[in-house]
Formats: C-alpha cells, sequence, structure tokens
C-alpha cells in the first residue's frame, strides 16, 4: 500500500485573499531556557488544506463537527480538469467517478455554478480541489451555496502536483471544531500497489 499525503503545511500555505494571516507565538522554548516547548496558532479555519462545511454558506446547514464521519472517507476518484468545470463537463466527469470527487487542475480547478447544480442531483458526498477554492471569483457564491445546500462537502487547498488520475481510498478527517463552518484536515489517499 502507498500513501500520499495531499495536505498543504498550515504554516507555509498562501492565505486565501481576505482572511487573516496565520500566526505562531512561541509560548515557551527550550532554547530559551524553559523546561519545554509550547506553541499557540492564530489562524481562519480555511487556512491550508480544509473542509468547508454546508453551514460556511447555509445558515441551517451541518457544521464541521455535525458531519457524517463516513463523508470523510472512502473511495475517491481524482481526474485532471483544466479550468472551469461546467454543468456539461460535470456530467461526463461523474459516469467514471465515485461518490468523492478529488480535481486536479495545478491549483485552477473550479466548478461553475452550472457543475455545481450537477453535482446537486447526483450521489456525490464530497467534492475536492487543489485550489484555495471550489468556485472560479465570479461565482463564488452561488456554487459554495448550491454545494452547502445539497449537503456536499468541500475539500479545498489540496496537494495534488504528485498524483496520477485514478481511484484510490481517502482519509480527509477535519478538527473537531463544534459548531463552525469549516476545519483543517490531514487528507490522505491509500493506493493498492500494481502487480500485488
Amino acid at each position: 500500500m502507498i500513501i500520499h499525503d495531499i495536505s498543504r503545511d498550515i504554516l507555509t500555505s498562501k492565505v486565501y485573499e481576505g482572511d487573516p494571516q496565520t500566526e505562531v507565538n512561541r509560548i515557551k522554548s527550550i532554547e530559551n531556557g524553559d523546561d519545554y516547548n509550547l506553541s499557540a496558532i492564530s489562524m481562519s479555519t480555511h487556512t491550508g488544506t480544509h473542509i468547508d462545511a454546508p453551514l460556511h454558506f447555509s445558515s441551517d446547514g451541518s457544521s464541521i463537527s455535525k458531519m457524517r464521519l463516513n463523508t470523510f472517507t472512502g473511495k475517491c476518484t481524482v481526474v485532471t480538469v483544466n479550468g472551469i468545470l461546467t454543468g456539461e463537463d460535470m456530467d461526463k466527469i461523474l459516469a467514471h467517478s465515485r461518490k468523492k470527487l478529488l480535481l486536479h487542475g495545478n491549483c485552477k480547478a473550479f466548478v461553475s455554478a452550472f457543475a455545481a447544480r450537477v453535482l446537486a442531483d447526483s450521489d456525490v458526498v464530497m467534492i475536492g480541489t487543489d485550489a484555495q477554492s471550489i468556485a472560479p471569483e465570479f461565482d463564488e457564491n452561488e456554487t459554495h451555496k448550491i454545494l452547502a445546500n445539497a449537503g456536499i462537502a468541500i475539500l479545498e487547498n489540496l496537494d495534488l502536483s504528485d498524483i496520477a488520475d485514478g481511484d484510490y481510498e481517502l482519509f480527509a478527517f477535519p478538527i473537531k471544531l463544534g459548531g463552525l463552518e469549516a476545519a483543517p484536515c490531514r487528507a490522505i489517499l491509500f493506493e493498492q500497489e500494481r502487480g500485488l
């Protein structure tokens, strides 16, 4: 079994425009004569690789801590795309994908509102991207709202640079942050070694 870490480092990941910068406060340091090391961080819940819960764009949507855990694990499909997906594009992709779909587009894989409507009518439970947001800037609100109202989890800011298209086993459990709209996660893909 090959294990692929597809998460970005929270402390070095680019922050979404308008979100607060990530800050680390070294409270205790062995180097400075303390008995132990202790750090505190301040960050947006949407920093690095993270999951958006429906609550992010729907006032009555599920929070991250209320989502079913099986949403974050199971068979998934990675597919390379280029740019902004239309509804027609999404129909073609869904014909060959699992209920969890990850879009690999060199940080430019986006879902339009039209594609989100196709997803909302499908059996997909999670959509992921290697971009900072699942939606292009002009469709940011509408795409997120459609996915939120459909109860589809969104996995954003993945590192799929070394991942080939195909089916994998996904584990992407968010940190348990009671009542919040998003949480960082450690996203991992398991790949069955060929010939074994």
